[in-house]
C-alpha cells in the first residue's frame, strides 16, 4: 500500500484559508461527524492532521496528549460516551503553547469562558463543570477512533469552523483545493454583483437548471461569473 503523503505547509496554508463549506462543495465525499459536536470558540478556523486520544471520563490521557502531539496537529478525543469534561482551559493553554491546531472532543469540555479567551479552536458536544478522573495513564493513541459516528485515523485531516467539522485524507484535500478556491472566487463575485443591485439569479444558471429538472433532464446548478 502506498504511504499517504501528509500535506505540505503550503498546502495546509491553502486549506486553512478556505471555509469548510467550500471544501465540502468541492468534494462531497468528505466525512461529516455528528453536527452536535460544535465549536466552543467562535470565529476560528482549524485544519490539521489528527492525533487520536481515548479518554473515557478521564482527562489524564488528554493532558498527556497535549504535551505529546506534534505542533500543527488536532487532538481528536473520544470519550466512549462519557458524561464528564475531559478538557478545559489548562489543556487548551498547553495545546496552544505547543502550537497545536485545535482540540475536538466527542464528549464534553469545561472552562468555556477561558477557552474563548485563549482562542484555540475547541469542539465538543457541550460543556459541564464536572471533570472526569485523572487515572488513565495512556496518552496519544496509535489507532483510529470514532468521532461523531465517523472513523478518524491518525494523519487524516480534521477541518473545522463555525459551520462544523469535516474529515478528509491528505489526497482528498489536494484534489479538492483548486475547486474550493474557485467556489470562493465565484461566491465573492456573486456577492459583489448583488451589492451592485444584480439578483442572485443573474449570477447563476437557476432558470435553465429549474427548467431542465422540471423536464426530467439531468442538470447541475452553476455560477455564471
Amino acid at each position: 500500500m502506498r504511504a499517504v503523503e501528509p500535506l505540505t505547509a503550503a498546502e495546509l496554508g491553502r486549506v486553512r484559508a478556505l471555509a469548510t463549506s467550500s471544501l465540502c462543495d468541492a468534494d462531497k465525499t468528505f466525512l461529516l461527524p455528528d453536527p452536535a459536536i460544535r465549536a466552543m470558540v467562535p470565529d476560528v478556523r482549524m485544519a490539521g492532521p489528527a492525533v487520536t486520544v481515548v479518554a473515557p471520563d478521564d482527562h489524564l490521557p488528554v493532558l498527556l496528549a497535549a504535551g505529546e502531539a506534534p505542533p500543527g496537529s488536532v487532538l481528536v478525543v473520544t470519550t466512549l460516551r462519557g458524561a464528564r469534561a475531559v478538557a478545559g482551559e489548562l489543556v487548551a493553554a498547553e495545546a496552544k503553547r505547543r502550537g497545536l491546531a485545535g482540540v475536538v472532543i466527542d464528549g464534553y469540555c469545561r472552562d468555556v469562558a477561558g477557552l474563548r479567551r485563549l482562542g484555540l479552536p475547541v469542539y465538543a458536544r457541550g460543556s459541564t463543570p464536572a471533570s472526569g478522573s485523572a487515572r488513565d495513564p495512556r496518552g496519544v493513541d496509535e489507532g483510529p477512533v470514532a468521532l461523531g459516528g465517523v472513523p478518524v485515523r491518525p494523519g487524516d485531516v480534521v477541518l473545522g469552523d463555525d459551520d462544523g467539522l469535516a474529515v478528509a485524507t491528505p489526497d482528498q484535500l489536494r484534489a479538492a483545493l483548486a475547486g474550493a478556491e474557485e467556489v470562493e472566487r465565484a461566491e465573492a463575485a456573486v456577492l459583489a454583483g448583488m451589492g451592485e443591485g444584480r439578483s442572485l439569479a443573474d449570477h447563476t444558471t437557476i432558470v435553465e437548471h429549474r427548467a431542465a429538472r422540471a423536464a426530467g433532464r439531468d442538470s447541475s446548478l452553476a455560477f455564471t461569473v
